[in-house]
């Protein structure tokens, strides 16, 4: 069964899709604000995501880049915004397709169905990934060492904004060549995509962080002349 997170704050059409999608045999989940559709995707692991943008904590788009640090799960944006800077904001944030409000529910499953096509591209990883000793949960932005033994504690690590860019973008790309060029202008943006010392000085940090050696790293890989790599 397809199993469909829907996120809005209207408690009539939240319960209106519920019913309309449990009938044509979907799974529904539901989130009525921005944190709690990221902590429900990151425990549930749906396989669409219908999302409104105008939600009382977050922005959709802020939503949707959320669950792009961790899943390419696709997105369908159900909104009552309609002018096109809000559609380009979204599906630049990372959406797969923009329906405005009101809409025909006959138009929302075909969307659905076009969406689903694309599954198995658009997989989802899990939320929690291991690198080495540590367990880096994406959408909690929480990095846990795990203790050699049993008894002991674990200890959380703490990342800075631009490490947890660079862990992202690798981590969605787990065993893939990154280049340095798409690194730089993911985090920073344009402007830094040439500033390759920049990009090994934030480098070497995360691995004297998330490396047992740092100077012989066995997940943050540098593929000289090339770009990165995260191995799981």
């Amino acid at each position: 069964m397809i199993k469909v997170l829907v996120v809005d704050d209207e408690p009539q059409l939240l319960r209106a899709l519920r019913i309309n999608l449990t009938a044509r045999k979907y799974e529904v989940v539901t989130a009525v604000d921005g944190t709690s559709a990221l902590a429900i995707a990151a425990r549930t692991l749906p396989d669409l995501v219908v999302l409104d943008l105008g939600l009382p904590d977050l922005d959709g788009a802020e939503v949707i880049k959320g669950l792009r640090g961790w899943t390419e799960v696709p997105i369908v944006v159900l909104s009552g915004r309609a002018d096109a800077s809000d559609k380009v904001e979204a599906l630049d944030a990372g959406a797969d397709d923009y329906l405005t409000k009101p809409f025909s529910m006959e138009e929302l499953l075909a969307r659905l169905r076009v969406a689903r096509r694309h599954a198995d591209r658009n997989a989802p990883k899990a939320a929690v990934q291991r690198v080495g000793d540590f367990d880096v949960d994406v959408a909690s932005h929480t990095v846990t060492r795990m203790p050699d033994a049993p008894e002991a504690v674990p200890a959380t690590v703490h990342l800075t904004p631009t490490e947890w860019g660079i862990v992202e973008v690798l981590l969605k790309n787990a065993g893939r060549l990154v280049s340095a060029r798409q690194l730089l202008t993911e985090v920073w943006g344009h402007g830094y995509e040439n500033d390759t010392p920049l990009l090994r000085f934030h480098f070497t940090k995360l691995r004297r962080k998330l490396e047992r050696e740092p100077s012989r790293p066995a997940h943050l890989l540098t593929e000289p002349g090339m770009g990165y790599r995260f191995q799981p």
